[in-house]
C-alpha cells in the first residue's frame, strides 16, 4: 500500500487487518506488520520492536481474546498512513465491554511499521483481574 492510497483501498486494508484481530491467529494477524515494526499499546507503554517479539506479544493476547469483536468508525489518512477511530466489543466471562480507541499508524509500503494504540482499559483490565484472583480462589 502506497501512503497516498485511495479512500476504499485504505478502507479494504482496515477492514481486512483489524478482521484479523479477531479468532486467535497472530500468525495471520502479524503480516500486516513489518520486520522492523514499532507497537505501542497501553499494556506495552515502552513498546515493542520487532516482528518476532510483536508475534510473540500477539501470540498471547490473542489466545485470552479470541472472541473480541473489532468495527472501524472513522479512518483519517495521513501522510504516513492513518489514524483509525474504533469500538471494540470485549468479552470477559458473562460481561462484554464497549471499548473505543484510536490507532496511529504508519506504513512502509503495504505493511504497517508504526502502531501506536490509544484506550482506557481500566473497566475492561478491572474485570480481568477480579476474575484472575476468583479463579485462584476456586483453584482454577
Amino acid at each position: 500500500m502506497k501512503n497516498h492510497v485511495g479512500k476504499k483501498e485504505l478502507s479494504l486494508f482496515v477492514d481486512d487487518w483489524l478482521a484479523a484481530w479477531t479468532g486467535n491467529k497472530p500468525q495471520h494477524l502479524i503480516e500486516f506488520y513489518t520486520n522492523d515494526v514499532f507497537y505501542l499499546d497501553p499494556a506495552n507503554q515502552d513498546g515493542i520492536r520487532g516482528k518476532a517479539s510483536l508475534e510473540a506479544y500477539f501470540t498471547k493476547l490473542l489466545s485470552k481474546n479470541a472472541n473480541w469483536k473489532w468495527r472501524v468508525m472513522e479512518i483519517f489518512p495521513t501522510e504516513k498512513g492513518f489514524v483509525l477511530k474504533w469500538e471494540a466489543i470485549i468479552p470477559v466471562l458473562d460481561k462484554a465491554f464497549l471499548i473505543y480507541g484510536v490507532d496511529i499508524v504508519e506504513m512502509k509500503g503495504d505493511k504497517i511499521s508504526r502502531d501506536e494504540i490509544y484506550f482506557d482499559r481500566y473497566n475492561w483490565q478491572t474485570e480481568v483481574d477480579l476474575n484472575k484472583k476468583i479463579r485462584k480462589k476456586v483453584g482454577r
